[in-house]
């Protein structure tokens, strides 16, 4: 079977989780059954996602034709049979009870047709061994998506022991189709990857407490704002739910042994029914406050060990072959919205300081879950997961991409897309050297600046990652940093135009407000949200948008708060060009190409003239005067003149 052969798929569940990928599933074309055991269950799905696509179709995330097509498609069923009479695919979003799920599958493979594939959504359980209960197990694979599925980009695509590997291949390809990233996961392990290394995470944390290491603040502190994860680790596994997170240790600590042991704290929790948010109390309670995590409560030791465990737990999956070290790290940074991977974070805090914090944690405990790896002292050995530094003067980026899309056009992509591309200082370095490289490179003659994914350009800047280090020094250095970054744009030879296709909030603004031009899609949303937290541009807002769209009109969307989408953007003279979202890439690399081809110096003098006569006129038309001498004389003023009659374009060589 080929991706063009799936026409229907079958969703059986219609949880959260079930529905979420049936709405995931309509969006992108396919026909659906939605299946569950009762017609109050499932109508109850259905329900859920015809509110979820009105919420998309009011925010224009989708045309009202886009909502309608996908609600018509959805078909809600009970009966297994006729759910799965005519499905190329079913992907299987029940209870996560081994026993159950075995049953469904033994009934569901009398039902369907021969060819259908069969793809399980657990977050854990043994694609393996659900796989023997059918007589297709090559035809069966795991299809882990995360919640909530509209939301969320990644989608884990997971070898059993006897998988085909046109199955996963296959499945792979429609996790694409549905606007996904699939990560391949090569060998059936508990925890696949994303689970692998957060569940031994929270528990690691509840045994901290548990045994006195640190408190919960400590613990929680250091997580959200020293090691700069999106929540801390308490505060992630009230979101997630306690019992959740102890059924996939339970699982784990069943299969793969002690190191997985569940801390007694983790258990406590449990059997006292406070699983977290949804019922109002966990390691924080919601009924009281809620979540307080001080900023200034974090320990080195806590931060050590906490990124040790995950070091650790990466180096099993390589070791075993699971997956690869990139792909592990693209699944974590995706799944739980990391801003490095786990690996990546193990290689920058150094893997021989790491290993020593698991040694002596191990001879103090004597616990198994502090056992050094092989595959950790194996990547230690040879000086970082991603080795050692042999690359001499070749630049390393972790937050951008640097491409060469056309001819004489350098791109830097924001790459961060789990994040919105928001900013890091990481990503404002590497910013930095990405123009370095533009700026040496001769064959570089024009810059275009977007955002990976098609949800953000830039969500502006990475706000928890800047409350953390919060100190006053350091905020201006940090201001002043992305001040003068951003405006490298605007003093660069050559042109540079910002594609923006989503939302360019804040720094994400203020970035693209120092490129020459801006393309934007019709989804694109713009807005200087800074007042909402209390805080003010502070990448150039209040000084470089005014120049675009007047003083009264920069006040207003500064002081407002507000979003404007693009259209209005074109109309206050922000935006150069709005295009349909199918023909941004398109359209923003065209612009590129065109400016790439015109005449190098004559570009790098007239911006240095806007850029000189902005606040002194007279200073511009000296600079204009000046480079129009220097320009007469030029090889490039006579390759023009030389093809004013001619249906030949100049070719400008910046001479």
């Amino acid at each position: 079977m080929e991706l063009d052969d799936i026409q229907t798929i079958t969703v059986l569940g219609a949880g959260t989780m079930g529905h979420g990928i049936a709405e995931v599933a309509a969006l992108a074309g396919y026909d659906v059954r939605l299946r569950d055991i009762e017609e109050e269950i499932v109508q109850d799905g259905y329900d859920q996602i015809e509110w979820s696509l009105d919420k998309l179709a009011e925010k224009d995330i989708i045309g009202e034709d886009e909502r309608d097509a996908a609600i018509e498609s959805v078909e809600p069923v009970v009966d297994l049979e006729e759910a799965v009479d005519d499905a190329d695919v079913v992907i299987e979003a029940i209870i996560e009870q081994m026993d159950i799920k075995k049953d469904v599958y033994q009934e569901l493979d009398a039902a369907a047709p021969e060819r259908t594939i069969f793809a399980s959504n657990t977050s854990s359980l043994s694609i393996t061994e659900l796989s023997e209960v059918t007589d297709r197990p090559e035809q069966f694979c795991g299809m882990h998506f995360f919640n909530p599925p509209v939301q969320m980009d990644l989608v884990e695509v997971i070898n059993g022991a006897h998988t085909a590997e046109e199955t996963t291949d296959l499945v792979a390809d429609l996790a694409e189709s549905f606007g996904k990233t699939p990560v391949h996961v090569h060998k059936d392990e508990p925890g696949f990857v994303v689970n692998r290394i957060l569940v031994p995470l929270m528990n690691e944390a509840c045994w901290m407490v548990a045994e006195d290491f640190a408190t919960i603040a400590e613990v929680d502190s250091t997580t959200k704002y020293d090691i700069n994860l999106p929540m801390g680790a308490f505060e992630l596994g009230d979101q997630v739910g306690n019992d959740v997170i102890l059924h996939v240790l339970d699982y784990m600590h069943e299969v793969l042994g002690d190191a997985y042991e569940p801390s007694p704290l983790l258990q406590q929790k449990v059997d006292d029914e406070e699983y977290g948010k949804k019922t109002g109390k966990g390691f924080y309670d919601y009924e009281d406050g809620g979540v307080d995590v001080p900023m200034d409560a974090g320990r080195e030791d806590v931060k050590n060990r906490l990124l040790a465990v995950m070091a650790n737990e990466a180096g099993k999956l390589v070791e075993k072959d699971v997956a690869p070290v990139d792909s592990i790290d693209q699944a974590v940074k995706l799944g739980g919205g990391f801003p490095d991977g786990p690996a990546k974070m193990a290689d920058d805090a150094g893997l021989d300081s790491l290993v020593e914090a698991l040694e002596a944690a191990h001879e103090e405990t004597g616990h198994e879950r502090y056992a050094v790896s092989d595959g950790l002292r194996a990547a230690a050995e040879d000086g970082g997961f991603y080795g050692g530094d042999d690359d001499g003067d070749e630049v390393d980026f972790d937050t951008i991409l640097v491409e060469y899309p056309a001819e004489n056009v350098g791109q830097i992509v924001l790459d961060r897309p789990h994040q919105m591309n928001t900013v890091s200082p990481e990503l404002i370095e590497e910013f930095d050297a990405a123009l370095d490289l533009f700026e040496a490179d001769d064959d570089v003659r024009a810059v275009l600046i977007t955002g990976a994914g098609d949800r953000a350009f830039c969500a502006g800047a990475d706000a928890v990652g800047m409350a953390g280090s919060a100190n006053p020094i350091d905020a201006v250095d940090l201001m002043r940093t992305g001040q003068e970054t951003w405006g490298r744009l605007e003093d660069l030879s050559m042109p540079v135009v910002a594609g923006i296709d989503g939302y360019a909030l804040g720094g994400g603004m203020e970035l693209a407000t120092c490129a020459d031009m801006r393309v934007a899609s019709e989804r694109s949303t713009f807005g200087q949200p800074e007042h909402n937290l209390g805080i003010m541009p502070g990448w150039g807002g209040t000084q470089r948008l005014k120049h675009l769209i007047g003083e009264s009109r920069a006040k207003e969307v500064i002081f407002t708060c507000d979003h404007y989408d693009a259209e209005t953007m074109a109309e206050y003279g922000f935006v150069n060009e709005v295009v349909d979202n199918d023909e941004f890439e398109d359209a923003a690399l065209e612009l590129a190409e065109d400016l790439a081809a015109g005449p190098p110096l004559a570009q790098e003098y007239t911006k240095k003239a806007f850029s000189a006569g902005r606040d002194d006129t007279d200073a511009g038309l000296e600079v204009e005067a000046q480079a129009m001498g220097h320009l007469i004389g030029s090889e490039d003023f006579l390759e023009g003149v030389s093809k004013m009659q001619s249906d030949d374009d100049p070719e400008f060589e910046g001479k």
